[in-house]
């Protein structure tokens, strides 16, 4: 058995301060966001260019969700992130950024209205949730996809009122839904009617239709 490297007392301490760190956070983050009414998380990569097809898509979306008087919450972060945040703070809307601080990371964007600052992923993905009326899901990578299936878990089991998960960009996220549809539905992973919670979107404006007939607020 591998021994501890300093003594329990010390574990002990640590640990203690710990939960106060993230009692902390929790509450600062509640206190950040408890007025800023119905929003829509938009997740995607942090490596998107300003160029990129997908870029310029997550700004349309932001743009016209404002529109409708829903927010933006993102990541905070560059890419996907900036693109969401950049269209909603231009159209005057709510622009939430949950800016996560890793060691050489990326700094956040400037087009946040309202920005936390979180260590903890857990926490950051607890306000994620906790504050959108959907989840929107563009192309990304590890990360993007830490948080569709965290919100999809969360769904499956319950834990949460089901709200809607889009993913935007058929040619990307099809491949996923068709495994998704028939591996894990046929060694019986998932039921087949727990593939329906994920709806796969093509356009901006299929997206603003989707949640406009779906999300009550």
């Amino acid at each position: 058995m591998r021994s501890l490297q300093y003594p329990v007392e010390e574990f002990s301490i640590n640990e203690s301060w710990r939960i106060l760190k993230i009692m902390s956070e929790i509450t600062e983050a509640f206190d950040a966001l408890a007025q800023i009414g119905p929003c829509v998380s938009i997740f995607g990569s942090a490596r998107t260019k300003t160029t990129d097809p997908y870029y310029k898509d997550a700004e349309k979306i932001a743009r016209a969700l404002v529109q409708n008087n829903f927010g933006v919450i993102t990541g905070g972060g560059p890419g996907i992130m900036e693109a969401a945040n950049k269209g909603a703070s231009e159209e005057g809307g709510v622009s939430v950024g949950l800016h996560i601080i890793l060691p050489n990371e990326q700094k956040a964007n400037d087009y946040l209205t309202t920005r936390c600052n979180f260590k903890y992923f857990f926490t950051r993905k607890l306000m994620f949730v906790k504050y959108a009326v959907a989840y929107i899901v563009m192309p990304g990578g590890i990360g993007t996809l830490d948080e569709l299936f965290e919100a999809y878990v969360l769904a499956q089991t319950n834990r949460i009122k089901r709200f809607p998960i889009i993913l935007y960009g058929k040619e990307f996220w099809e491949p996923l839904m068709n495994w998704i549809s028939t591996t894990l539905v046929e060694h019986g992973y998932i039921d087949s009617e727990e593939t329906e919670y994920i709806t796969v979107v093509n356009t901006p404006e299929e997206i603003l239709e989707y949640i406009k007939r779906v999300v009550i607020v």
